[in-house]
Parts: C-alpha cells; structure tokens; sequence
C-alpha cells in the first residue's frame, strides 16, 4: 500500500500489500467513523486513523485489490463542505487517470449521503466512485468499519459497478446516490433507498448489481468556484412562513422548500414564496422522505398548482438536502436551474435489470 499525506508519498509497513495483477482501487480517508477511537480510556472517540491503518487492519483486503491510500483529512462529517467534494473529484479524477479501476472514499456516515450525491452530479467518468464509512467506531463491540470497506472496495474494482456513478455501500447493500438516505442514527443498516431499494449486494467475495440506474448528464463545475449560499427551509404546522422575506438580506442565492406531503404549504407561505421567487431560483421538494412532488393533483391555494404557477420549480423525486446540493452545483456551474432541474435526475426515474 502507499499512502499520500500532505503531497508526500511514503511507503507504509504493510509488507508487500500490492499484488500485480489485481484491480488498482484509489483509496481517500475523510475522517468519520471509521476512523474515530478515543483518545484516551473512556473519552469519547474522534477522527485520527489513517487510511493506512484503517485498510492496514482488514485481513485479505490486499488479495482483493491493490490500494493506493491518500489521507485528504481527519474531520467529522459535518465539517465537510461542497468545496471539499470538488478537491475530492479532482483527486479522484486524477487517480482514475493514473489508472484506477474505482474509487472509495471513506468518510463520517452524518452527510455522507449528500457527499455522495454531490460527487454525482460532478462525476463524469465510468469508473465507479464508492462511499463507505461506519457506524460503530473501532473501540465499539463489534465495529462495522472494516467490513463496510472491503465490501467497498469489492465494489469499486467490480465490472458490474462501471457506469453508476456515486454508489454508496454500507451494511453489504449497494445503493444509488440518487437516492439513498440515512434513515437511523446509530443502526449499522441505516442507509436505505425508500424509492427504489438497493441495487445489489456483496455477499462471500461477490458483488452482485441486480438493478442499474442510468447515468445523468455531469455538471461542470471548477474546482475553485464559490459555492453560493442556499437556504432549506422546512414548512411545520402552524409557521406563517415569516422567516421567508428575510432570506435575501441573508445574502442566500437560492431556496430549497421542504413543503408538506406532495408539495404543500399553508396559505400564508404563498405570496412570500412567489416574491422570492422572483429574486432568486425556488426549489419546490417534500418532506417526506420518498416519492415525487406533484405537479396537477391539488389546487387550493398553498397546493403544488399554486406554488408552481407562483414560479417555483419541482424538485422531483430529489429529497430536499439533494435537491439542495443540485441547486447549488447548478447555480455554481451557471447552468440556469430550470434546465438543471428539468432534464436530469430529479423524477424517480427509471431503474432497470443489467444485461449480461
């Protein structure tokens, strides 16, 4: 194995981790989970494993592929930002130039379906980029860390996992970044895809892709952009909707609603909505957790009808912290937001049986 740490590269003491002839699998740590332990007897774990140490300690992994390891940083999940998926697709990127078969990153389980999702809307290449990461920290009883990256990287150097874009695999389970969640704080089998379901598994030393997802049209966007600020804002019983004409003062450039079921809001959210509207791109998503925001169902005044004909746009089947991630990509890459919102990944779209 050989482990990158802030641009220098220096073998580990690994042994003779690489194996001519298996998959070249790049490997980039984020800090999480997986690499949390506790400092000291009975604290609290925090990020300080290595990729080298974390892939160090999983017996066969390097009968499965050749790794090459690179630490981008040691930080929770919560402190990463969109900035720091474009640093990580220029480096993957760049990996896969050098001739990876996949990618896996590595990160805290918190955002990590909102990394992956953004890694998809940037990600124009067919080699698969797959997010792992932990529930369970080392020091835990029974710690997940170690199968979910061998899982992982199976994946990453897997046939099957070519032309899916961002695949995230926890738990054994492949899922889509379309549209996979974090639907439990502390359960191994948290992530799941209310939508549509997995799209394969790893079992014994397998990976199995029952159901494919096709590829949406990337989004180019460099890496030294300013991401513009957008708010999520949720509707919740009883809110007159006063914190809205605020928002432009806030210097926000966009606004994702989190509306009630297929896109609903009370009636005094309506007008403030259609003046921000025209200020600035209104990303119309639910709350729900599952299913497309209507178009024509309902027509009483705060219903879908109202709020697109007051200029909002449908989010589709992208939840709102998705549709959120795709409203700033799209704001950062100039492409007007009616096309990004239009033509790409916001319905649940098809998904199909592979052909072999």
């Amino acid at each position: 194995m050989t482990v990158h740490t802030a641009g220098v590269v220096t073998p580990t003491d690994l042994g003779a981790y690489a194996i001519d002839g298996l998959p070249q699998v790049a490997y980039f740590a984020l800090g999480g989970t997986i690499a949390s332990v506790p400092p000291a007897p009975g604290e609290p774990a925090q990020p300080g494993l290595s990729a080298a140490q974390i892939a160090g300690s999983i017996g066969g992994l390097d009968r499965v592929a050749q790794i090459d390891g690179v630490d981008l940083m040691k930080v929770s999940s919560a402190r990463l930002t969109l900035e720091h998926v474009l640093q990580l697709r220029d480096a993957a990127t760049a990996a896969v130039d050098d001739g990876a078969t996949g990618v896996v990153v590595s990160q805290g389980t918190d955002s990590l379906e909102e990394t992956a999702y953004a890694l998809d809307v940037v990600w124009d290449r067919a080699e698969p980029v797959v997010l792992t990461g932990a529930m369970r920290n080392p020091s835990l009883l029974s710690p997940d860390g170690a199968a979910n990256l061998m899982a992982a990287v199976r994946t990453a150097a897997s046939p099957q996992a070519r032309d899916q874009g961002a695949l995230v695999v926890l738990n054994d389970e492949v899922h889509a970044a379309r549209y996979v969640r974090k639907t439990h704080t502390s359960s191994v089998a948290t992530f799941q895809s209310p939508a549509v379901g997995r799209l394969g598994w790893v079992v014994e030393d397998r990976v199995e892709v029952a159901l494919r997802v096709p590829r949406t049209p990337p989004l180019t966007v460099p890496a030294d952009v300013t991401i513009p600020p957008v708010a999520l804002v949720t509707m919740a019983l009883g809110d007159d909707g006063r914190l809205l004409s605020g928002l432009p003062d806030l210097g926000y450039e966009g606004v994702v609603l989190a509306a009630m079921g297929g896109g609903h809001v009370a009636v005094e959210w309506v007008e403030p909505l259609r003046a921000l509207a025209a200020r600035m791109p209104v990303v119309l998503a639910s709350r729900s957790g599952a299913g497309e925001v209507l178009s024509a169902t309902y027509g009483y005044p705060g219903s879908e009808v109202a709020l697109l004909r007051a200029g909002l746009l449908r989010a589709g089947g992208l939840d709102p912290l998705k549709a959120r991630i795709r409203l700033q990509l799209a704001l950062a890459a100039g492409v007007p937001v009616t096309e990004a919102f239009a033509t790409t990944g916001t319905s649940s779209g098809p998904v199909t049986t592979p052909t072999r």
